[in-house]
């Protein structure tokens, strides 16, 4: 009833926050501040052999991988992404992106990183949606760290149906082989950021990480704004 109220309340003022409903200030980027205080940060960027490592071990080869929030779905990250994705809040991805790259700031985790690289959309999604998610997560990423986004490299080279409601092999066989990098040189010998939304399975960024691995001496770390437990 809640998700319901709020997506009624989104639709008749759209100055409100989508978690609580609330009407935003003018100092407000999307979410009240009441509601991002509320965030269930997870913080594991800290923590060697956290959720998101262990869902990846053995997979393909990575640095670290770390996550902001937990998600679920009478959480508060639920209705962000929500709104990101299926909205046009791009401005929730960018400031989700930017508390993340607060954190993320003078760690070990981000010191090494050179290259931000969001997960691509197809371009027929990317042009229905009108951006791309993972990109403005990247961006705030960016804005935080004034490590540099590089986007147009990695490519989704075949359009595939959503994720949603699939189970863990169907995912991995919607998105395997789906990926491709266009200039291998530019990424060689670097140590990149895999930035995208929300990590259930694993199998876009592993699939992402495939094509990435043509990069001779590469170095992957992942990044995501939730994990789903």
């Amino acid at each position: 009833m809640r998700a319901f109220l709020n997506e009624l309340s989104n639709l008749f003022f759209p100055n409100c926050c989508p978690v609580c409903g609330t009407g935003l200030l003018p100092s407000e980027e999307g979410v009240c501040l009441q509601c991002l205080h509320t965030l269930p940060k997870t913080n594991n960027f800290t923590e060697p052999d956290n959720f998101a490592e262990t869902l990846l071990a053995g997979r393909f080869p990575f640095e670290r991988a770390a996550t902001f929030c937990a998600y679920s779905k009478q959480g508060v990250l639920q209705p962000l992404i929500y709104q990101l994705k299926y909205n046009n809040k791009k401005e929730i991805g960018i400031l989700l992106g930017k508390l993340f790259g607060k954190d993320l700031l003078g760690s070990e985790f981000i010191k090494p990183i050179e290259f931000i690289v969001p997960v691509p959309l197809h371009p027929k999604k990317q042009k229905q949606r009108g951006y791309n998610q993972a990109e403005t997560i990247a961006d705030g990423l960016s804005e935080t760290t004034s490590i540099p986004v590089s986007s147009g490299n990695l490519v989704r080279s075949i359009f595939n149906p959503t994720q949603t409601k699939r189970t863990k092999t169907q995912r991995w066989e919607n998105v395997k082989g789906i990926f491709d990098v266009l200039h291998p040189a530019m990424y060689a010998d670097k140590h990149i950021l895999l930035v995208d939304d929300i990590i259930t399975t694993g199998s876009t960024l592993e699939a992402c990480a495939y094509a990435l691995l043509k990069s001779p001496g590469i170095k992957i770390s992942i990044a995501t704004l939730g994990e789903v437990f």
